[in-house]
């Protein structure tokens, strides 16, 4: 079975077993909380997977690491002082919650395939508080909008993507997903700062992924 630490919800304490098909719904919902996922023959059909799959995710993943650093600093940009002058400070990570991703190139592919899905199941919440936040306290930055609009879109569509390949080759069709906290009820400087550390988090992990990654999904 594939299983990870167990989740301390962001908005509420009681949580449940989603299975990948209602998880792919509940990614349009900026929310966090734990999502446990289990080895079984519970899968859906393999329909779900389009012909193409490993070809697309390794354009996801490439296209989620080229635009990471451009998305962090329009980010920075937008939320202005003190952010743009102390980003080292206000922006490190290290007191947040963020995926373990102790996987390399010579790690099992399943191993590979779960720890993605695991960070990237992350990521698109993180990225729908980020963006619920935005939208609240700058509603005119339309650009960094629009590129929050369009990175979430790539990761849902690569959490899609992926789905397909833990079912078809695997049987896995659960995973333990463990969000971050949800930044409803914080100050306006919390929030920022919170849609900063996770950013800037998400730039120094997401090289690193498509490292690991693409060799996997490589045509045999």
């Amino acid at each position: 079975p594939a299983r990870g630490p167990q989740a301390d919800s962001g908005l509420s304490p009681h949580t449940g077993v989603v299975p990948f098909v209602a998880l792919l719904l509940l990614q349009r919902r900026p929310v966090a909380g734990r999502a446990l996922l289990l080895s079984g023959s519970g899968c859906p059909s393999h329909g779900l997977c389009r012909s193409n799959v490993q070809e697309q995710t390794r354009r996801q993943v490439a296209v989620l690491n080229a635009t990471a650093q451009e998305l962090f600093s329009l980010y920075l940009k937008c939320q202005g002082e003190p952010f743009s002058s102390e980003s080292d400070k206000l922006c490190n990570p290290a007191g947040i919650f963020f995926p373990a991703f102790r996987v390399n190139r010579t790690s099992e592919r399943k191993e590979v395939m779960v720890a993605m899905y695991k960070l990237f199941a992350f990521l698109n919440a993180s990225l729908g508080n980020i963006t619920r936040d935005q939208e609240e306290l700058n509603p005119m930055a339309k650009e960094l909008l629009e590129r929050l609009h369009n990175t979430t879109k790539t990761t849902r569509g690569l959490i899609s993507n992926l789905t397909c390949l833990l079912c078809k080759n695997y049987n896995i069709f659960q995973v333990d997903v463990r969000y971050g906290d949800s930044s409803k009820g914080k100050s306006a400087f919390k929030k920022k700062q919170q849609g900063c550390q996770v950013l800037r988090k998400y730039v120094q992990v997401i090289g690193q992924a498509a490292r690991v990654l693409l060799p996997h999904l490589s045509p045999s």
